[in-house]
């Protein structure tokens, strides 16, 4: 749900692995040093209110950031090579158990910010989420 609580949206499935992005682009979008974010499947998203209210920027040729065009929170975002899939800031969810996986785009990371976690850190994508859990192990 957004800040004026007019965009509401269901997730009908458990979330898929979380990921703290510390991209330039996802810090700029949220205005923080990093994105905590999920993935779930598209057909597990839906809105259910107030999808008039919603605003589109396509932050990249391959990701489309969906907006509350009311209050400007922050809702999705969706992939032109990944239509299946859906991000969601984990900051717009209550009662969410799972924990971040790791740190992704660390290089881009804010220089006035220092991770000071045990999380795995990739300086990219590590290209899959097997990967990220092998170098837990």
């Amino acid at each position: 749900m957004c800040l004026c609580e007019k965009v509401r949206y269901e997730i009908s499935s458990e979330l898929g692995p979380i990921f703290n992005c510390h991209c330039s682009k996802c810090r700029r979008w949220h205005g923080a040093a990093f994105r905590t974010r999920a993935s779930i499947k598209a057909e597990h998203f839906k809105i259910v209110a107030g999808a008039n209210e919603i605003a589109a920027f396509d932050s990249s040729e391959k990701v489309t950031k969906h907006f509350c065009r009311t209050c400007g929170s922050n809702l999705h975002s969706t992939y032109a090579d990944r239509p299946d899939l859906v991000g969601i800031p984990l900051g717009a969810l209550e009662g969410v158990e799972q924990k971040p996986e790791g740190h992704i785009f660390t290089e881009f990371k804010a220089s006035w910010y220092d991770i000071t976690d045990a999380l795995p850190q990739f300086p990219q994508w590590p290209g899959s989420i097997e990967k990220v859990r092998a170098t837990k192990s």
